[in-house]
């Protein structure tokens, strides 16, 4: 029986497109909606761990989870929205990648941690994920059910699509034959430019009906709130970024 309903990897190779703001605000709104939700952080960088307000215990990160096969529950923390827990991560996973690459079935490592969870501990589990196709986002990959990618409305938004979407075939065909792309969500969004609006139609030709119809504004609200170790949702929840990520949690259990 699985542990999980749902697993989404929230994945783009490039960096500052919002994979770490929409693992934390989707997280947020969705455990605010009644579901438990475990975001577990696979960027060194620790973005959504800082941005949901916690740092790593002494029962360890994701690196110990990955390399010393310490359970999830055990260095999953909670943090101030109920039902949302964060499994972290630190500077030490930067090494995790090396140590993994002799390691025997390197690339399932995670889904195996994800496998061991107790069975109905959560409803879902968002993966944030490096902005590069390395050995932590393919075990990202190995352990989805589905793909959700943001693509910013800017210029260069599409460079590297390609090869992003190379790679999720690959998983499909050599590791993970269920892999889906579950959702691809436009953010950054400057209504006054014409280039925004370029950008989108044509994320929207080429994706056509996994385009969530939520758009991701620019919001400064957006912006300050992982600076003081909160998701937008306690931050500020009438600004329009809060408003736009509300509404792509509806999305998101609407798409089931």
């Amino acid at each position: 029986m699985p542990s999980v309903k749902t697993v989404v990897a929230i994945v783009n190779q490039k960096g500052g497109v919002g994979k770490s703001t929409t693992a934390i605000n989707l997280a947020a709104y969705l455990a605010t909606q009644g579901e438990r939700i475990l975001v577990v952080d696979m960027d060194p960088q620790g973005n959504a761990t800082s941005g949901l307000g916690v740092t790593a215990g002494e029962n360890g990160c994701m690196y110990d989870v990955l390399l010393d096969g310490q359970p999830l529950e055990k260095v999953a923390l909670e943090t101030d929205i109920e039902g949302l827990h964060v499994a972290p991560s630190t500077i030490n996973l930067v090494g995790a990648e090396v140590e993994m690459v002799s390691a025997l079935a390197r690339e399932y490592k995670l889904k195996r941690a994800l496998d061991r969870l107790p069975n109905d501990t959560y409803d879902r589990v968002l993966l944030d994920c490096p902005p590069s196709l390395d050995l932590l986002t393919l075990n990202a990959l190995t352990a989805a059910d589905e793909v959700l990618i943001p693509i910013q409305c800017e210029y260069y938004a599409l460079e590297g699509l390609t090869q992003l979407m190379r790679s999720i075939r690959m998983v499909r065909q050599e590791l993970n034959p269920d892999l889906e792309v579950g959702g691809v969500l436009l953010t950054m969004f400057d209504p006054r430019t014409n280039l925004a609006h370029q950008v989108a139609d044509e994320v929207r030709s080429f994706f056509g009906e996994r385009v969530f119809k939520t758009i991701i504004p620019r919001n400064v609200r957006l912006s300050e709130a992982p600076s003081f170790g909160m998701p937008v949702a306690l931050y500020a929840p009438r600004s329009t970024g809060a408003e736009a990520y509300a509404a792509v949690a509806e999305e998101v259990r609407s798409r089931g």
